[in-house]
Protein backbone atom coordinates (compact mmCIF):
# COMPACT_ATOMS: atom_id res chain seq x y z
CA UNK A 1 0.00 0.00 0.00
CA UNK A 2 1.42 3.37 -1.03
CA UNK A 3 1.99 6.24 1.40
CA UNK A 4 -0.64 8.32 -0.40
CA UNK A 5 -3.30 5.61 0.08
CA UNK A 6 -2.39 5.22 3.75
CA UNK A 7 -2.73 8.98 4.20
CA UNK A 8 -6.15 8.98 2.47
CA UNK A 9 -7.41 6.11 4.66
CA UNK A 10 -6.19 7.79 7.85
CA UNK A 11 -7.90 11.04 6.80
CA UNK A 12 -11.19 9.21 6.27
CA UNK A 13 -10.97 7.62 9.73
CA UNK A 14 -10.12 10.95 11.39
CA UNK A 15 -13.73 12.31 11.57
CA UNK A 16 -15.01 9.11 13.18
CA UNK A 17 -12.18 9.29 15.72
CA UNK A 18 -13.06 12.92 16.44
CA UNK A 19 -16.71 12.13 17.20
CA UNK A 20 -15.74 9.09 19.29
CA UNK A 21 -13.31 11.11 21.44
CA UNK A 22 -15.78 13.98 21.67
CA UNK A 23 -18.44 11.57 22.93
CA UNK A 24 -16.12 10.36 25.69
CA UNK A 25 -14.95 13.82 26.80
CA UNK A 26 -17.66 14.54 29.45
CA UNK A 27 -16.92 11.13 30.97
CA UNK A 28 -13.22 11.97 31.27
CA UNK A 29 -13.58 15.63 32.30
CA UNK A 30 -16.55 16.41 34.51
CA UNK A 31 -15.69 20.07 34.97
CA UNK A 32 -18.97 21.87 34.06
CA UNK A 33 -17.10 25.00 32.94
CA UNK A 34 -15.05 23.05 30.40
CA UNK A 35 -18.17 21.38 29.04
CA UNK A 36 -19.98 24.73 28.86
CA UNK A 37 -17.11 26.19 26.80
CA UNK A 38 -17.40 23.23 24.42
CA UNK A 39 -21.16 23.79 24.14
CA UNK A 40 -20.46 27.34 22.96
CA UNK A 41 -17.86 25.93 20.55
CA UNK A 42 -20.46 23.44 19.27
CA UNK A 43 -22.92 26.23 18.48
CA UNK A 44 -20.20 28.05 16.56
CA UNK A 45 -19.34 24.81 14.74
CA UNK A 46 -22.91 24.61 13.47
CA UNK A 47 -22.74 28.26 12.39
CA UNK A 48 -19.41 27.69 10.64
CA UNK A 49 -20.82 24.67 8.80
CA UNK A 50 -23.79 26.74 7.63
CA UNK A 51 -21.68 29.69 6.50
CA UNK A 52 -19.26 27.30 4.78
CA UNK A 53 -22.10 26.30 2.46
CA UNK A 54 -22.57 29.93 1.41
CA UNK A 55 -18.96 31.14 1.37
CA UNK A 56 -16.95 27.94 0.94
CA UNK A 57 -19.15 25.87 -1.38
CA UNK A 58 -20.94 28.59 -3.36
CA UNK A 59 -18.31 31.35 -3.11
CA UNK A 60 -20.79 34.03 -1.95
CA UNK A 61 -19.24 36.44 0.56
CA UNK A 62 -21.69 36.99 3.41
CA UNK A 63 -20.94 39.50 6.19
CA UNK A 64 -24.40 39.35 7.75
CA UNK A 65 -24.69 35.70 8.79
CA UNK A 66 -25.51 36.73 12.37
CA UNK A 67 -28.91 37.85 11.04
CA UNK A 68 -29.79 34.24 10.18
CA UNK A 69 -28.53 33.11 13.59
CA UNK A 70 -30.77 35.74 15.20
CA UNK A 71 -33.78 34.63 13.15
CA UNK A 72 -33.38 31.07 14.38
CA UNK A 73 -33.12 32.12 18.03
CA UNK A 74 -36.02 34.60 17.87
CA UNK A 75 -38.26 32.24 15.91
CA UNK A 76 -37.91 29.60 18.60
CA UNK A 77 -38.42 32.24 21.32
CA UNK A 78 -41.61 33.52 19.65
CA UNK A 79 -43.23 30.14 18.97
CA UNK A 80 -42.30 28.94 22.45
CA UNK A 81 -43.49 32.09 24.21
CA UNK A 82 -46.75 32.65 22.30
CA UNK A 83 -47.71 29.19 21.03
CA UNK A 84 -46.08 27.14 23.82
CA UNK A 85 -44.41 24.85 21.29
CA UNK A 86 -41.68 22.76 22.99
CA UNK A 87 -38.07 22.78 21.87
CA UNK A 88 -38.11 19.89 19.38
CA UNK A 89 -40.99 21.30 17.37
CA UNK A 90 -39.67 24.83 17.81
CA UNK A 91 -36.24 23.85 16.48
CA UNK A 92 -37.77 22.39 13.30
CA UNK A 93 -39.94 25.49 12.81
CA UNK A 94 -36.91 27.73 13.41
CA UNK A 95 -34.83 25.80 10.86
CA UNK A 96 -37.42 26.05 8.08
CA UNK A 97 -38.36 29.66 8.91
CA UNK A 98 -34.70 30.70 8.82
CA UNK A 99 -34.21 28.80 5.55
CA UNK A 100 -37.08 30.83 4.06
CA UNK A 101 -35.56 34.02 5.48
CA UNK A 102 -32.21 32.97 4.01
CA UNK A 103 -33.78 32.79 0.54
CA UNK A 104 -35.13 36.31 1.08
CA UNK A 105 -31.64 37.30 2.20
CA UNK A 106 -30.28 35.83 -1.06
CA UNK A 107 -32.13 38.18 -3.40
CA UNK A 108 -29.45 40.91 -3.22
CA UNK A 109 -26.91 38.21 -4.13
CA UNK A 110 -28.67 37.38 -7.38
CA UNK A 111 -27.34 40.44 -9.20
CA UNK A 112 -24.30 41.45 -7.12
CA UNK A 113 -20.90 39.92 -6.42
CA UNK A 114 -17.62 40.69 -4.71
CA UNK A 115 -17.31 43.83 -2.60
CA UNK A 116 -20.78 45.08 -3.52
CA UNK A 117 -22.38 41.89 -2.26
CA UNK A 118 -20.34 42.03 0.97
CA UNK A 119 -21.60 45.58 1.66
CA UNK A 120 -25.22 44.58 0.99
CA UNK A 121 -25.07 41.52 3.29
CA UNK A 122 -23.41 43.66 5.97
CA UNK A 123 -26.22 46.20 5.70
CA UNK A 124 -28.87 43.48 5.73
CA UNK A 125 -27.41 42.02 8.92
CA UNK A 126 -27.44 45.40 10.65
CA UNK A 127 -31.01 46.07 9.52
CA UNK A 128 -32.14 42.84 11.21
CA UNK A 129 -30.33 43.68 14.46
CA UNK A 130 -31.77 47.22 14.55
CA UNK A 131 -35.25 45.89 13.77
CA UNK A 132 -34.98 43.44 16.66
CA UNK A 133 -33.98 46.34 18.90
CA UNK A 134 -36.91 48.53 17.91
CA UNK A 135 -39.84 46.14 17.45
CA UNK A 136 -40.59 46.12 21.18
CA UNK A 137 -44.09 44.63 20.92
CA UNK A 138 -42.89 41.65 18.88
CA UNK A 139 -39.28 41.01 19.89
CA UNK A 140 -39.14 42.58 23.34
CA UNK A 141 -36.81 45.32 22.15
CA UNK A 142 -33.35 45.67 23.73
CA UNK A 143 -34.40 43.45 26.65
CA UNK A 144 -35.32 40.59 24.33
CA UNK A 145 -37.16 37.49 25.51
CA UNK A 146 -36.65 35.66 28.76
CA UNK A 147 -38.14 32.51 30.27
CA UNK A 148 -37.61 30.43 27.11
CA UNK A 149 -38.21 26.73 27.73
CA UNK A 150 -35.26 24.37 27.90
CA UNK A 151 -35.38 21.08 25.95
CA UNK A 152 -36.95 18.05 27.58
CA UNK A 153 -37.30 14.38 26.63
CA UNK A 154 -40.90 13.61 27.53
CA UNK A 155 -40.95 9.82 27.45
CA UNK A 156 -37.87 9.75 29.71
CA UNK A 157 -39.21 12.56 31.91
CA UNK A 158 -35.81 14.26 31.55
CA UNK A 159 -35.30 18.03 31.38
CA UNK A 160 -32.06 19.61 30.20
CA UNK A 161 -32.36 22.58 32.54
CA UNK A 162 -29.21 24.70 32.77
CA UNK A 163 -26.78 21.78 32.81
CA UNK A 164 -24.19 21.81 30.04
CA UNK A 165 -23.73 18.07 29.44
CA UNK A 166 -27.15 17.43 27.77
CA UNK A 167 -26.60 20.34 25.39
CA UNK A 168 -23.13 19.02 24.64
CA UNK A 169 -24.48 15.65 23.51
CA UNK A 170 -27.36 17.30 21.64
CA UNK A 171 -24.91 19.47 19.69
CA UNK A 172 -22.67 16.49 19.02
CA UNK A 173 -25.58 14.62 17.43
CA UNK A 174 -26.68 17.69 15.43
CA UNK A 175 -23.15 18.34 14.15
CA UNK A 176 -22.81 14.68 13.16
CA UNK A 177 -26.10 14.77 11.21
CA UNK A 178 -25.23 18.07 9.52
CA UNK A 179 -21.80 16.74 8.51
CA UNK A 180 -23.38 13.59 7.01
CA UNK A 181 -25.85 15.70 5.03
CA UNK A 182 -23.21 18.14 3.79
CA UNK A 183 -20.84 15.36 2.73
CA UNK A 184 -23.61 13.91 0.57
CA UNK A 185 -24.56 17.36 -0.69
CA UNK A 186 -20.97 18.28 -1.55
CA UNK A 187 -20.78 15.68 -4.33
CA UNK A 188 -24.37 16.03 -5.51
CA UNK A 189 -25.31 17.89 -8.73
CA UNK A 190 -26.13 20.94 -6.60
CA UNK A 191 -22.74 20.77 -4.87
CA UNK A 192 -20.94 20.59 -8.20
CA UNK A 193 -23.01 23.51 -9.46
CA UNK A 194 -21.85 25.53 -6.44
CA UNK A 195 -18.20 24.71 -7.22
CA UNK A 196 -18.64 25.75 -10.85
CA UNK A 197 -20.36 28.98 -9.78
CA UNK A 198 -17.66 29.70 -7.20
CA UNK A 199 -14.88 29.34 -9.75
CA UNK A 200 -16.50 31.32 -12.60
CA UNK A 201 -20.14 32.40 -12.70
CA UNK A 202 -20.06 33.25 -16.41
CA UNK A 203 -18.58 29.89 -17.37
CA UNK A 204 -21.00 28.06 -15.08
CA UNK A 205 -23.96 29.90 -16.59
CA UNK A 206 -22.80 29.12 -20.12
CA UNK A 207 -22.59 25.43 -19.17
CA UNK A 208 -26.23 25.43 -18.06
CA UNK A 209 -25.92 26.00 -14.29
CA UNK A 210 -28.97 27.79 -12.88
CA UNK A 211 -27.17 30.52 -10.93
CA UNK A 212 -30.33 31.91 -9.33
CA UNK A 213 -31.42 28.50 -8.07
CA UNK A 214 -27.92 27.61 -6.85
CA UNK A 215 -27.61 30.85 -4.85
CA UNK A 216 -31.07 30.51 -3.35
CA UNK A 217 -30.34 26.94 -2.27
CA UNK A 218 -27.01 27.97 -0.73
CA UNK A 219 -28.65 30.64 1.42
CA UNK A 220 -31.58 28.36 2.27
CA UNK A 221 -29.36 25.50 3.46
CA UNK A 222 -27.02 27.88 5.29
CA UNK A 223 -30.07 29.48 6.90
CA UNK A 224 -31.50 26.08 7.85
CA UNK A 225 -28.34 25.22 9.79
CA UNK A 226 -28.21 28.69 11.38
CA UNK A 227 -31.83 28.23 12.47
CA UNK A 228 -30.93 25.02 14.29
CA UNK A 229 -27.97 26.73 15.99
CA UNK A 230 -30.16 29.68 16.97
CA UNK A 231 -32.81 27.45 18.53
CA UNK A 232 -30.21 25.58 20.58
CA UNK A 233 -28.62 28.86 21.66
CA UNK A 234 -31.96 30.36 22.73
CA UNK A 235 -33.03 27.24 24.61
CA UNK A 236 -29.75 26.96 26.48
CA UNK A 237 -29.54 30.63 27.42
CA UNK A 238 -33.22 30.85 28.32
CA UNK A 239 -33.15 34.38 26.94
CA UNK A 240 -32.31 36.13 23.66
CA UNK A 241 -31.47 39.77 23.00
CA UNK A 242 -30.22 41.69 19.94
CA UNK A 243 -26.80 42.24 21.53
CA UNK A 244 -25.99 38.55 21.01
CA UNK A 245 -26.20 38.88 17.21
CA UNK A 246 -24.05 41.87 16.30
CA UNK A 247 -21.56 42.27 13.45
CA UNK A 248 -18.74 40.78 15.53
CA UNK A 249 -20.52 37.40 15.45
CA UNK A 250 -20.67 37.46 11.63
CA UNK A 251 -16.97 38.33 11.40
CA UNK A 252 -16.02 35.67 13.94
CA UNK A 253 -17.90 32.91 12.11
CA UNK A 254 -16.40 34.01 8.78
CA UNK A 255 -12.94 33.94 10.37
CA UNK A 256 -13.60 30.39 11.57
CA UNK A 257 -14.48 29.25 8.04
CA UNK A 258 -11.46 30.98 6.48
CA UNK A 259 -9.08 29.75 9.18
CA UNK A 260 -10.28 26.16 8.89
CA UNK A 261 -10.17 26.18 5.09
CA UNK A 262 -12.80 27.45 2.66
CA UNK A 263 -14.97 24.68 1.28
CA UNK A 264 -13.76 22.01 3.73
CA UNK A 265 -16.43 20.66 6.08
CA UNK A 266 -14.04 19.47 8.75
CA UNK A 267 -11.93 22.59 8.30
CA UNK A 268 -14.95 24.68 9.33
CA UNK A 269 -15.36 22.54 12.44
CA UNK A 270 -11.67 22.83 13.30
CA UNK A 271 -11.64 26.60 12.72
CA UNK A 272 -14.66 27.04 15.01
CA UNK A 273 -13.05 24.83 17.64
CA UNK A 274 -9.78 26.79 17.63
CA UNK A 275 -11.30 30.29 17.63
CA UNK A 276 -13.83 29.35 20.31
CA UNK A 277 -11.19 27.96 22.66
CA UNK A 278 -8.31 30.34 21.91
CA UNK A 279 -9.76 33.24 23.99
CA UNK A 280 -10.19 30.82 26.90
CA UNK A 281 -6.52 29.82 26.77
CA UNK A 282 -5.61 33.52 26.79
CA UNK A 283 -7.93 34.36 29.69
CA UNK A 284 -4.95 34.66 32.04
CA UNK A 285 -3.78 37.71 30.06
CA UNK A 286 -6.88 39.83 30.73
CA UNK A 287 -5.38 43.15 29.62
CA UNK A 288 -3.86 41.87 26.39
CA UNK A 289 -6.18 38.92 25.67
CA UNK A 290 -7.82 40.30 22.51
CA UNK A 291 -4.48 41.69 21.30
CA UNK A 292 -2.89 38.25 21.64
CA UNK A 293 -5.97 36.71 20.03
CA UNK A 294 -5.56 38.96 16.97
CA UNK A 295 -1.82 38.34 16.75
CA UNK A 296 -2.40 34.58 16.96
CA UNK A 297 -4.86 34.74 14.04
CA UNK A 298 -2.41 36.79 11.97
CA UNK A 299 0.41 34.31 12.60
CA UNK A 300 -1.78 31.33 11.69
CA UNK A 301 -2.93 32.94 8.44
CA UNK A 302 0.64 33.92 7.52
CA UNK A 303 1.75 30.33 8.00
CA UNK A 304 -1.34 28.76 6.35
CA UNK A 305 -3.04 31.36 4.10
CA UNK A 306 -5.13 28.60 2.49
CA UNK A 307 -6.47 27.54 5.90
CA UNK A 308 -5.57 24.65 8.17
CA UNK A 309 -7.58 22.05 6.23
CA UNK A 310 -8.13 23.63 2.81
CA UNK A 311 -10.38 22.23 0.15
CA UNK A 312 -8.24 20.51 -2.50
CA UNK A 313 -8.82 23.10 -5.23
CA UNK A 314 -7.99 26.02 -2.90
CA UNK A 315 -4.87 24.22 -1.69
CA UNK A 316 -3.65 23.74 -5.24
CA UNK A 317 -4.22 27.42 -6.03
CA UNK A 318 -1.96 28.50 -3.16
CA UNK A 319 0.71 25.99 -4.17
CA UNK A 320 0.88 27.17 -7.77
CA UNK A 321 4.10 28.92 -8.65
CA UNK A 322 3.90 32.17 -10.59
CA UNK A 323 4.63 31.82 -14.26
CA UNK A 324 8.15 32.75 -15.30
CA UNK A 325 8.38 35.83 -17.52
CA UNK A 326 9.13 35.25 -21.15
CA UNK A 327 12.71 36.06 -22.11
Amino acid sequence: MTAKKKKAISFKILPEMFFFLAFLFPLLDRNPYHIDVLVTAGIFMLLALGLNVIVGFAGILNLGYAALFAMGAYTYALVNHHLHIPFWGGMIISAFATAAFGMLFAFPALRLSGDYLAIVTLGFGEIVRIALNNLDEITGGPNGFSGIDHPAIGFLNYEFGVRSAPYYYLLLVLIFLVVLALRRLEFSPLGRAWVAMREDELAASSMGVNLMGAKLWAFAIGGFIAGIAGAVFGSKQGTVSPDSFDFVVSVMVLAMVVLGGLGNIFGAILGAFILSLLPEFLRGFDTYRMLLFGISMIIIMLIRPQGILPEVRHSEEFQKKPAEPLS
